[in-house]
């Protein structure tokens, strides 16, 4: 399906905002203004924006730990995002989730987490409920590679393909679990090769290049909704910082060289000089966007400075269960 214009703008936006919140938010942690420790999207816009363009309001997607930029790609808001990273009432979980469990349910964002490959039986299971329902609806979830050598994923991807779900599996295969290379905790070199042993489809797409992502997503989901079951995307990607925060922490394992070629092929910049070259939008449209985003991300920080910590009477407020047996 060929993007109009304003389609290709409001992607470069969506990546835009991705980048300069998780940039703002990881100086903001690393200079002790928020609490606790973030796990960075910066470097795989592409593939959150690719897929999640793809996609209704009303579709499902579950996250990662490194969630903010699936909830922003879904159209996540700024402000109540970054009041919740700093604790405040006012954000997306009163304040009580934080980085790893941020969600919007009105989106159909069913949450960031913090357990490795625990978002994938989540997406299956809404999945579930879209066809039990008959509804048209596709639930989509993001994992990373080290994710598939978890039981969570091999059960849930077996479930997917048995019931013929209207699920979509997008690996962001950024090359490292934590800090362990991708090659010394599996055999295989590509993810999609397990894809075939559940009986679905896959597909490796370049995880730098929004419109591959995009086209990719847009035929899993278009089979998704005909009936036709789950398929897998696999996304070549890299975070260009440390697994959490910005800088290294003093732990150092990756090659300079290796992330300065990464770095060379910014999913952003590279789709700026398309939108350029293919006469969609001038450097002067894009530096407005950039301009506009940036006074986006500083409202957003000066919302959630200035909004107020949950009370403590809220402490159970959402709490399913509480306190022992009388």
């Amino acid at each position: 399906m060929e993007l109009t214009p304003a389609q290709q703008l409001a992607m470069h936006k969506s990546m835009v905002r991705i980048r300069l919140f998780e940039e703002a938010a990881g100086k903001l942690m690393e200079t002790g203004q928020m609490p606790g420790f973030l796990h960075l999207y910066v470097g795989q816009e592409a593939v959150a924006v690719g897929v999640c363009e793809a996609l209704r309001v009303d579709d499902y997607i579950t996250s990662t730990h490194r969630g903010h930029g699936h909830l922003v790609a879904k159209g996540g808001d700024l402000a109540k995002m970054m009041a919740e990273l700093m604790g405040k009432a006012t954000g997306y979980c009163g304040g009580k989730g934080g980085s790893m469990h941020i969600n919007d349910l009105s989106l159909g964002m069913l949450g960031a987490n913090g357990i490795v490959g625990a978002g994938v039986p989540i997406a299956v299971g809404a999945g579930f409920r879209n066809k039990y329902l008959g509804s048209d609806q596709v639930a989509v979830a993001f994992f990373g590679d080290a994710s598939t050598n978890i039981g969570a994923f091999h059960e849930a991807a077996n479930m997917a393909c048995a019931l013929h779900l209207p699920v979509v599996f997008v690996c962001e295969h950024n090359m490292y679990g934590e800090y362990t290379p991708t090659e010394k905790a599996m055999a295989i070199a590509d993810v999609v090769d397990r894809a075939a042993g559940y009986g679905m489809p896959g597909v490796i797409v370049d995880g730098m290049d929004v419109l591959a992502v995009h086209e990719a997503t847009l035929e899993a989901v278009a089979r998704a909704r005909r009936g036709e079951g789950p398929a897998l995307v696999e996304a070549k990607t890299y975070r260009f910082y440390n697994h959490h925060g910005i800088q290294t922490l003093g732990v150092k394992y990756r090659p300079d060289a290796e992330v300065i070629a990464w770095k060379e092929r910014d999913p952003i910049f590279t789709f700026e000089d398309r939108l350029v070259e293919g006469g969609v939008a001038s450097r002067d449209q894009i530096e407005e966007q950039w301009a506009q985003v940036r006074a986006d991300i500083a409202a957003a920080i000066e919302f959630a400075e200035n909004s107020p910590y949950p009370e403590p009477s809220a402490l159970l407020a959402g709490v399913y269960t509480a306190g022992g047996a009388k």
